[in-house]
């Protein structure tokens, strides 16, 4: 996603450590339409999580691996349960952030060159990190990546969104462009902007629990639902199956 080591999130959450309260990067869409992401999510406390958030850290056991870590706030909330917790992103900035924070194991690393010591009985995809595949085929190579990264039994939990739920015209809009382009509807392309500086464009998906299920079960993994939002955020737990 960083190419030319262009990380605006990186930088923004940099800013933020540094006293910046209000940093944020603002996300682009490739339809034009623009929002803010604060950073000041990334830091958030254990009791302000959401309750998508504290399921799914609820779900977590034993060796976990939390990929896209961020500012390290799910790692620290579970290394003080007591869980051992490997912590990845591809930001280096984000994860000086993470050790300097007491994520004990941080590492920059890309998900899809991972290749560990030990494998995890837990893979922890949060702030619907699973978008990092960017598309189906992506999804795709993740899950057959991701059976070598865990133990038989093992476990993804992962949210997403099922972006039908909307009632913004301008989503509905997009997914239909999607459809046309022989995309699924929930593939997006995003850019990120810090202080005018931009990243490149890159892929993002969004993907509804059937499809998902669809996805997992083909590659050899069984898929549950563990919470749903009527406004179509959910959070999903994939098991992998022997054979």
């Amino acid at each position: 996603m960083y190419a030319n080591s262009t990380d605006p999130l990186g930088d923004a959450l940099t800013s933020y450590i540094q006293g910046d309260l209000l940093s944020k990067v603002v996300v682009y869409r490739d339809d034009g339409l623009s929002e803010d992401l604060m950073m000041s999510r990334f830091f958030q406390e254990p009791s302000k999580f959401t309750l998508v958030e504290k399921t799914a850290l609820e779900n977590c056991r034993g060796r976990v691996l939390d990929i896209g870590g961020g500012a390290g706030r799910y790692s620290l909330a579970l290394q003080s349960r007591g869980l051992r917790v490997c912590a990845i992103d591809i930001s280096p900035a984000a994860v000086e952030i993470m050790k300097r924070r007491g994520v004990r194991d941080a590492r920059v690393a890309d998900i899809f060159k991972f290749e560990p010591a030990q494998v995890f009985d837990t893979l922890l995809m949060m702030m619907h990190g699973i978008g990092i595949v960017e598309n189906l085929a992506g999804l795709e190579n993740f899950l057959k990546h991701a059976s070598s990264l865990i133990q038989f039994g093992g476990q993804i939990i992962l949210d997403s969104i099922d972006v039908r739920c909307t009632r913004n015209v301008m989503h509905h809009a997009y997914q239909e462009v999607c459809g046309r382009l022989g995309r699924y509807f929930g593939e997006t392309r995003l850019q990120f902007e810090y202080l005018g500086k931009k990243g490149p464009s890159f892929g993002w998906l969004q993907i509804d629990p059937k499809t998902l299920a669809h996805y997992a079960r083909r590659a050899g993994w069984a898929s549950e639902v563990l919470y749903w939002d009527a406004g179509g955020d959910y959070l999903a737990g994939l098991t992998r199956l022997e054979g």
